[in-house]
């Protein structure tokens, strides 16, 4: 893959930011504008579909250009910048410097990333940094709390390692937004019930956008899920539309499941998400014949900080 030389992006021509998907903290709205600090991925985790185009390599873009791409927007009214990396600390040094100098230069702007939980834990402590220069929340691919799944993802962490990263991120006050791969060949109803619970324990659920409980594995061509025997007896074509395989789970009503739970998460977007979880916990356990466990109520917290156009990651 040749290395290129990064200009600053002219988007002079696309419609005003206010069209696009604002960044909802309590009541207020707060306008959004998108940079990328890098391009690419150093990992290969196997799901991941940019895979199959980096191969594990990353590009940064050098800080000057991605400054001159804020301050554009800014100037342009954005209040708030998403940094769509598929990982921001794939250059840490890199990612923090750009970070700094934003907010030197645009004091009250904020900022939201995506870092893997294997490098929240590598830089733990790197996280104060970001919260003092204005990041509202961080995403992370978290996709299951079966170590047996992760290790078939290679994802590089575990759930212990997970929890981890939840305690010290609430011991901080930074935001926490997980995304996950709800269904997978391996999910169970059980399993998935069991994910939920630990969710409410770990007290999560207002940090969840609801459409992650209906995520489904995507397999595009040249995925590395394919590696694995047990995937690949799933599948049952290839869909040229949508430049995927597609396949189905060996108990169907897991997949009734995960369609139950995504026209439920569809017709709700603007619901209080722990009304959501609730309804999402009725299927879950009708689906496994298990009674609904009881909840603790749900203690006040400040609002989090999330984006109106839900993030999957």
């Amino acid at each position: 893959m040749p290395r290129v030389a990064f200009i600053t992006p002219d988007r002079s021509d696309l419609p005003p930011l206010t069209k696009y998907a604002s960044l909802q903290v309590g009541d207020t709205r707060k306008t959004v504008g998108y940079t990328e600090a890098t391009r690419g991925c150093k990992h290969r985790c196997r799901h991941c579909p940019i895979v199959p185009v980096y191969d594990g390599r990353f590009r940064a873009v050098p800080v000057d250009v991605v400054l001159a791409d804020i301050r554009a927007q800014v100037a342009a009214g954005a209040q708030h910048i998403t940094f769509g990396d598929p990982d921001f600390f794939n250059g840490p040094t890199h990612a923090l410097a750009i970070v700094e100098a934003l907010a030197r230069e645009c004091p009250g702007v904020s900022y939201d990333v995506t870092i893997k939980v294997e490098h929240l834990r590598q830089q733990a402590a790197a996280l104060p940094r970001l919260l003092e220069t204005g990041c509202a929340f961080v995403t992370s691919a978290v996709e299951s709390f079966d170590d047996a799944v992760l290790a078939k993802l290679e994802k590089g962490h575990t759930h212990a390692d997970f929890v981890a990263v939840v305690r010290h991120c609430q011991s901080l006050g930074l935001a926490l937004s997980p995304t996950f791969v709800a269904f997978t060949p391996w999910t169970t109803a059980t399993s998935f019930c069991a994910q939920l619970q630990e969710i409410d324990r770990l007290g999560l659920v207002a940090a969840i956008s609801p459409i992650q409980y209906a995520i489904r594995l995507l397999i595009p061509d040249g995925s590395r899920m394919l590696e694995l025997e047990d995937v690949r007896a799933r599948i049952e074509r290839f869909d040229a539309g949508s430049l995927t395989h597609v396949w189905r789970h060996a108990d169907p009503r897991v997949d009734a499941l995960q369609q139950q739970l995504e026209r439920l998460v569809g017709s709700r977007l603007n619901a209080p998400r722990d009304e959501v979880f609730a309804g999402v916990l009725d299927l879950a356990h009708a689906a496994a014949g298990t009674p609904v466990p009881p909840r603790e109520p749900l203690v006040a917290r400040a609002a989090i900080p999330y984006l109106n156009e839900p993030w999957y990651c």
